[in-house]
């Protein structure tokens, strides 16, 4: 009688799960790496430059959330694709306040206006 051997062969789906979540963390943790080294590395008079093309791209995170809140089957799906637009709204509006506000300041001022 042969022995069973206790392996994840036997259910794979567990196995494929978790090399997903182990994916999915590698991902982040290398974003989140990324970003604060390259943020770090910018010049103060471009930070706000970047970050109005950056807000730009959160528009595709709207997108996302939104067929995330529509498509989703559960409650929990929904609601965290609501909470992701929201918060993706607010980053874009907020950013292209800041931009406007920054790009105020290079606009020419005529004599009779206050500083």
């Amino acid at each position: 009688m042969v022995a069973k051997r206790c392996t994840n062969a036997l259910r794979p789906e567990i196995t494929d799960r978790f090399m997903e979540l182990i994916l999915l963390i590698f991902t982040f943790v290398l974003a989140a790496f990324l970003g604060f080294e390259l943020i770090a590395k910018v010049p103060s008079q471009l930070h706000t430059p970047l970050m109005s093309g950056s807000n730009a791209i959160s528009g595709i995170t709207m997108v996302g959330a939104i067929l995330i809140a529509g498509q989703s089957s559960g409650s929990l799906a929904g609601w965290l694709g609501f909470a992701a637009l929201v918060l993706a709204t607010i980053n874009v509006v907020g950013g292209y306040m800041v931009t406007d506000r920054m790009l105020g300041m290079f606009k020419a001022r005529k004599d009779n206006q206050p500083k």
